[in-house]
């Protein structure tokens, strides 16, 4: 982690992830984010995150090495423009709640993607989450877009982004489908539901 000094309620002390202690920290992460958020997630999504980008995921111990809290980052080039980072999880125990954790782990995810040359960072949040809207917002972020029925359970969500860098939002990404020529006929005849010979 970096020299920047992070608030810590007493008793708390904030960790990078390391992957020589997988075995100790993954299921307490998913115990903590099965509780906290709306998407159940596998391992094997853990695993995409912390094995690529385990120096982006920070936690928030207590004494007896509990977890209170964790964010789970990634950060790689969006569709051939900016680097944009993304905040994938971010989950504080209850009892832990409202003494800024949650805003110090956000600001070390955050700080990391900035030494890592970020341009942006974004992320999706449920847009009944009240506390994770003011939070993201007291930080920067802004609404670029409402994702209806986003979620599993039918919520809909707001994508936030953080521009880090001036101009950012005018840098033009690519599309990987937009080159695709439209079909000239269908590929099924929908009256008769078969192939068009």
């Amino acid at each position: 982690m970096s020299n920047v000094s992070y608030s810590a309620p007493p008793g708390i002390r904030y960790v990078q992830y390391e992957s020589s202690k997988e075995a100790e920290y993954v299921p307490k992460i998913r115990q903590l984010i099965s509780k906290d958020l709306s998407e159940p997630y596998s391992i094997y999504v853990y695993r995409y995150f912390l094995y690529q980008w385990g120096n982006l995921c920070f936690m928030a111990m207590d004494d007896e090495d509990n977890l209170a809290g964790v964010v789970v980052s990634k950060l790689e080039p969006h569709r051939g423009g900016p680097l944009r980072g993304y905040i994938a999880m971010l989950a504080t125990k209850d009892s832990y709640r409202g003494k800024g954790i949650a805003t110090a782990l956000v600001r070390m995810a955050l700080d990391a993607m900035i030494a890592r040359n970020a341009d942006e960072v974004a992320l999706e949040t449920e847009e009944t989450n009240s506390a994770a809207m003011k939070l993201y917002e007291r930080l920067g972020f802004l609404r670029s877009k409402k994702l209806h029925r986003y979620y599993l359970n039918g919520n809909s969500a707001y994508r936030l982004v953080l521009y880090l860098k001036e101009g950012v939002g005018m840098i033009p990404t690519y599309d990987p489908y937009a080159d695709l020529p439209p079909s000239a006929e269908p590929l099924v005849d929908i009256e008769k539901n078969k192939p068009n010979q």
